[in-house]
């Protein structure tokens, strides 16, 4: 295990922690200044943080910033005094683990310290586990050419467009493509950018100077720059502001930007990969996406197909989900039975594999046996599985009866089933309108001569009074 880094320029802060940690049999390294940890952070790397948040040079909150670029799941605890809401605030806003207010009681630091030291060896261990488990799985003949795709990228630099309906796992073939290819051991940044105000999205994606707008107190690299050498993955990329489609535009055809407030250009080296549950031509026309960066991203595109479109993955999938979830949990795995398997086979899936991983990972906690039978399943799931088992009855009866005629060797099938149908449908069509022709042919979606016409084709005539008006 690396040892805990503790920062602060006080020597009488370090020595407390030297001589505590010390008796507690936990490594230590100390440093007086940020500046020095962050030398250090190049040739070794700590399990744990705890640093001062003001101190000369730079501050903790900038060593925060850093720390959680370069390993974004170490745990770091900052120090600060019982008066400095403010600073408290920035520093879980930062992603820092807990915050130890001035004076503090040495147990009570030691205490936070062992909590931080088990939440980083937790954070290794699943990612460990994540990195030997499959991300991208399926047998349908549309998931393996998405496989031949990446396969076909492996060693290629060229901008990707991913599209597909949310919850196809678009991310994780945009971490595919990037784990494949020359730039796997430089960053893979990803941003949502649905998910960021658009006040806030400009300084996301390039940065800021200092001083750059009120609240700017630091210089901040942009994701661009944090992606630099790697890959940069731009998900729900139709929701981007027009403003910021124009400076995206430019750094694809430049390869270089400007941090705002700043003067000094600086080269993105990075391969962009976007995303879109959208169809962007549709917005291209709309005038809600510029065309020129639409033909700048669409140099490769990947359709990722729905769950719908894949069904034959769906046990597959399923097994994955609720290994991986039992895993997590540190439970036994269930086991989804055949008929609750046959069940979510039949099911529309609107969230896709999004959706069924949630279902999995609900079974695991809230499913009493082990064996997952359909009482088990989502009440939600059981509620829409039955009005679509409800609408789908008719489509069983009607496949069993062109089974049984065709088995009697009947011919002229088609015509007569559908003549039963039709003569079914305007019936009840009929019976609804109380006879009214031009109303049941508007319910029908045909028109009222079509609709007289089939009357008197099908014989309905003698059915009872058939009223021509409104």
């Amino acid at each position: 295990m690396n040892p805990v880094w503790i920062i602060d320029d006080d020597r009488s802060i370090r020595w407390v922690f030297e001589k505590a940690l010390t008796r507690e049999g936990i490594s230590f390294k100390t440093f007086s200044s940020a500046e020095d940890a962050l030398t250090a952070l190049r040739s070794s790397s700590p399990q744990v943080v705890v640093s001062d948040i003001r101190m000369p040079g730079a501050s903790g909150l900038v060593l925060l910033q850093t720390l959680k670029e370069k390993i974004p799941h170490m745990p770091v605890i900052i120090m600060t005094a019982y008066s400095d809401l403010e600073s408290a605030v920035s520093a879980f806003q930062g992603g820092a683990f807990e915050y130890l207010p001035k004076p503090f009681d040495v147990d009570h630091a030691i205490e936070l310290i062992r909590r931080a030291l088990d939440e980083s060896t937790r954070s290794s261990e699943q990612t460990s586990t994540a990195e030997t488990m499959p991300d991208l799985l399926g047998q349908a003949p549309a998931m393996q050419e998405v496989f031949r795709a990446v396969g076909r990228l492996s060693q290629s630099h060229a901008t990707v467009l991913i599209t597909g309906e949310s919850g196809t796992g678009k991310e994780l073939v945009a971490r595919a493509l990037h784990r494949h290819s020359p730039r796997a051991s430089k960053p893979f940044i990803a941003i949502n950018t649905a998910a960021i105000p658009k006040d806030l999205l400009e300084s996301e994606l390039f940065g800021h100077e200092r001083g750059a707008f009120t609240g700017a107190q630091q210089m901040r690299r942009g994701r661009f720059e944090q992606a630099d050498g790697g890959t940069f993955f731009l998900d729900e990329i139709g929701d981007m502001p027009a403003d910021l489609q124009t400076r995206l535009l430019r750094v694809l055809s430049d390869g270089q930007f400007y941090r705002i407030g700043g003067h000094q250009p600086i080269g993105a080296n990075v391969r962009v990969i976007a995303a879109t549950h959208q169809d962007l031509e549709a917005r291209v026309k709309q005038n809600l996406f510029r065309e020129d960066l639409f033909h700048r991203l669409n140099v490769i595109r990947l359709r990722l197909p729905s769950l719908r479109e894949r069904g034959e993955d769906i046990p597959i999938l399923a097994r994955h989900f609720l290994q991986k979830s039992a895993k997590e949990l540190g439970v036994d795995t269930k086991r989804l039975s055949d008929t609750a398997m046959q069940f979510l086979q039949r099911q529309d899936f609107p969230g896709n594999v999004r959706q069924l991983e949630n279902i999995c990972h609900w079974l695991t906690v809230m499913a009493l046996g082990q064996i997952i039978e359909i009482k088990d399943l989502p009440p939600e799931l059981l509620k829409t599985g039955a009005d679509s088992a409800e609408t789908s009855r008719w489509y069983t009866l009607l496949e069993r009866e062109a089974a049984t005629m065709l088995a009697r060797g009947e011919t002229g099938i088609m015509d007569a089933l559908t003549r039963q149908f039709e003569k079914s449908l305007i019936t009840r069509a009929l019976q609804h309108t109380g006879g009214r022709r031009i109303e049941a042919a508007n319910l029908l979606g045909i028109g009222r001569n079509t609709l007289t016409r089939k009357v008197q084709e099908l014989g309905l005539d003698n059915r009872g009074p058939l009223d021509d008006s409104d």
